[in-house]
């Protein structure tokens, strides 16, 4: 079965920048574009909520009518359910390619407001999910035109990567792999960022051993290097700088994707069933990056 993009549509602006993203994406993608839309069950009257649902029904109609003019190279099918919408988008993202979310902008640098349905969603898909800010605009994610003026035709910004190489359980394969592929899509550069911690003493300023703080600096550029090898050869097409900096990993990454069409994070994937674990690295990015964040799954 083909896999589709699918983006869940509300009603809210949001949500309707998150299914203008989802249809771009689509046609770099040459995927379908699923336009979803879940109902909570109704507690009235049954003409209630038929009524409801069937003015539910037309906004989704209407949405995928106008994708089909604004896009008239991808295919367009809508799906509206009943229930509780965390699980029904999770359930949604786990048939799909990515699923793409709105999330309240705070403004061009502000980055998101996450909704508690948006957080259960990228905490139990092991699909890509993408929270997209109210007022995203396809020109938000390319360079500006010599003039300086937002252009929709001009070179794409890079596509920024958070790498943990320091994971004893690898950096994640999934994480490589949709950051390289949405940069081959877009024709962009991919901007690695990965950040180190200093040993402890080198906060107190103990000069036992001075070369040891710039060999720790030293190693982590080595290993960033040597972990992106194989995927530098797997696509020669795609421009790659790394970045490898002593601090704090949020901030770091935040600072790298002030200048961004996509910024890529992991999650990683946990055993218990309970509660919402995104790691402080992604929620930080989620709610101070202002491109869109696509949180992938990995092992």
């Amino acid at each position: 079965m083909t896999r589709t993009v699918t983006a869940g549509l509300d009603g809210s602006p949001e949500s309707r920048a998150a299914v203008e993203w989802a249809a771009r994406e689509a046609a770099l993608c040459d995927l379908p574009l699923k336009i979803l839309h879940v109902r909570e069950p109704e507690t009235g009257a049954d003409a209630d909520e038929r009524a409801a649902a069937e003015a539910w029904a037309r906004t989704v109609r209407d949405s995928a009518e106008g994708l089909r003019l604004r896009h008239p190279g991808i295919e367009v099918v809508t799906d509206q359910v009943t229930g509780e919408p965390a699980r029904a988008l999770a359930e949604a993202a786990d048939g799909s390619e990515l699923l793409a979310l709105g999330s309240r902008g705070l403004g061009r640098f502000g980055g998101f407001l996450i909704g508690s349905a948006g957080l259960s969603v990228i905490a139990h898909t092991m699909r890509p999910v993408v929270l997209v800010r109210a007022g995203e605009q396809a020109a938000d994610e390319h360079r500006p035109d010599p003039s300086g003026v937002p252009s929709a035709a001009t070179p794409f910004l890079p596509v920024v990567l958070g790498l943990d190489i320091d994971d004893p359980e690898g950096p994640g394969r999934p994480l490589l792999e949709f950051a390289f592929d949405a940069a081959a899509r877009r024709g962009a550069a991919v901007r690695v960022v990965h950040a180190w911690t200093p040993p402890p003493y080198a906060a107190y300023g103990i000069p036992a051993e001075p070369p040891v703080v710039p060999s720790y600096g030293r190693r982590a550029s080595a290993l960033l290097t040597e972990v992106l090898r194989p995927w530098r050869q797997k696509y020669p097409d795609v421009e790659v700088s790394e970045a490898s900096r002593a601090g704090n990993a949020a901030p770091v990454l935040v600072e790298a994707a002030r200048e961004a069409s996509l910024v890529v994070v992991g999650r990683r994937v946990r055993a218990s069933p309970f509660g919402i674990h995104i790691g402080h690295v992604t929620h930080a990015v989620l709610h101070h990056v202002g491109a869109p964040v696509a949180v992938v799954a990995h092992a």
